[in-house]
């Protein structure tokens, strides 16, 4: 059985960090790719950042340079070290397993999802 368990989300003021941390668990992790996922109220959950097994990276242009995705393969863990945080940056954060980036420059989500994590950035 599958399980990502999201944590070190909450409420941070604008300019702050957070770290949130996947950890996994039912997988091959260091062969698996893994990604972090955002959700708006109304809207479809849409990427942040990915990284492949080969700790190849992908960002979503409204986090580069801001946002870092890493993974300790050890720990069966993925982070996502969010610095200089905006209040649109405010949403659930959800971890995901077993995406994929295709040829055209496209990441879609794996499977398995964690159950979310809350982010708010006060103005």
């Amino acid at each position: 059985q599958v399980q990502l368990v999201e944590s070190g989300g909450g409420l941070v003021q604008a300019g702050g960090s957070l770290r949130l941390s996947c950890a996994a668990s039912g997988i091959s992790f260091s062969i698996t790719n893994m990604g972090w996922y955002r959700q708006f109220p109304g809207k479809q959950r849409e990427l942040v950042a990915h990284i492949t097994s080969g700790v190849y990276k992908v960002y979503a242009d409204s986090v580069k340079g801001r946002f870092t995705i890493s993974r300790d393969n050890a720990k069966n863990t993925v982070y996502l070290e969010m610095n200089s945080l905006k209040p649109e940056d405010t949403a659930v954060y959800y971890c995901n397993a077993g995406g994929t980036r295709l040829i055209t420059g496209t990441t879609t989500p794996g499977r398995w999802w964690g159950q979310g994590t809350e982010v708010t950035v006060s103005s």
